[in-house]
């Protein structure tokens, strides 16, 4: 692949660079391009960062030492914070608690369980009522009469091992979103541990948890060291809980989940506005974020950038397959463009 120069593990944050406060926007690379009948009729930009096996940065594109808002990508570092608090998780629970679930039906039974388990209920819940986030799924919940509950939203297993610990540490449960709280601010920590770098801004996300701020190439470092973390730590038992039960970790019909069914040892986990994280077990990793949100882009440039990192199974054929259609037949394409 065509690489920049490799550079050290620790990215600095420039002043003024995109995601902090009053910076200008910068005019970020092309990672794909929408084709309708042979005619490019629109660019997704973004910035992407590929590391190698050692951790260097092997490939650069756009801003990858800016602050990013990384939404669901940060749930494995959530994941084992929850864990270092002393939740005793494994298996599909430790998988759900890192997940951005379908709201199929087994993701929605096993969050009823955890909060029987736990005696916990789901009135405690902080994270708003939604319908599923498969929109088949969706479909058939609204058929059979059903209502958006906070179960159902696609954080559910999250929150639920956060309301968990904190029951089980006796710290507050109503404020367990609050930053301040003791569990946030230790998973505050997990997160800069594993990233290598400070939490550029802390924010909330669309469940209502607490949101850290840190780079593209933070972010990568971070699923990095959670494959190669000791057999028995927190972000090991993560990992592996993730790779083994990756249908609760996202869904029967989701990218996430054919990728770590399909190809041994990655780790891999999406996030809101177009964010990707991707480690192999080796060490090799990846992330990157489309600049306008477009998640009908992800496919193509996961496709793109596990190419460049030599993955080579059909799953990534059909990641990356993203038609456009056209009076119900296929008229064109969303393809990466690096």
């Amino acid at each position: 692949m065509s690489a920049a120069p490799r550079t050290p593990e620790g990215p600095s944050i420039s002043a003024g660079a995109p995601g902090t406060p009053g910076a200008a926007p910068a005019a970020l690379p092309v990672l794909a391009e929408v084709v309708r009948s042979g005619f490019v009729e629109g660019h997704h930009r973004g910035s992407l960062v590929v590391l190698a096996a050692d951790g260097g940065v092997e490939l650069a594109l756009g801003e990858v030492t800016a602050p990013v808002f990384p939404r669901s990508s940060n749930k494995p570092m959530q994941a084992a914070g929850v864990l270092r608090a002393g939740l005793d998780l494994t298996g599909e629970r430790l998988a759900l608690a890192a997940a951005s679930h379908s709201g199929e039906i087994f993701h929605r039974d096993l969050v009823q369980k955890m909060l029987v388990e736990h005696g916990l209920d789901a009135g405690q819940l902080q994270c708003p009522p939604d319908l599923p986030l498969d929109p088949v799924e969706a479909e058939t919940y609204l058929a059979s009469g059903a209502v958006r509950d906070r179960v159902t939203m696609n954080c559910s297993g999250k929150h639920t091992a956060m309301l968990a610990v904190c029951a089980q540490r006796g710290w507050p449960t109503e404020s367990y979103l609050d930053p301040g709280h003791p569990l946030q601010q230790l998973i505050h920590s997990v997160v800069e541990e594993a990233a290598g770098e400070p939490v550029a801004a802390v924010g909330t996300d669309g469940c209502g948890a607490p949101l850290m701020a840190i780079t593209l190439t933070g972010l990568a470092r971070a699923f990095r060291s959670f494959v190669l973390a000791a057999p028995g730590s927190a972000e090991r038992r993560v990992a592996d809980a993730m790779r083994a039960h990756p249908e609760y970790v996202a869904g029967t019909r989701r990218p996430d989940t054919w990728l770590m069914r399909e190809v041994p040892g990655v780790l891999s986990k999406m996030g809101a506005e177009a964010v990707q994280a991707v480690a192999l077990p080796d060490g090799r990793a990846l992330a990157f974020k489309i600049d306008d949100g477009g998640s009908r882009a992800l496919g193509p440039v996961l496709a793109r950038a596990l190419t460049l990192l030599g993955v080579d199974a059909p799953v990534v054929t059909r990641i990356g397959s993203a038609p456009l259609l056209g009076g119900a037949r296929e008229v064109g394409e969303i393809r990466a463009a690096f």
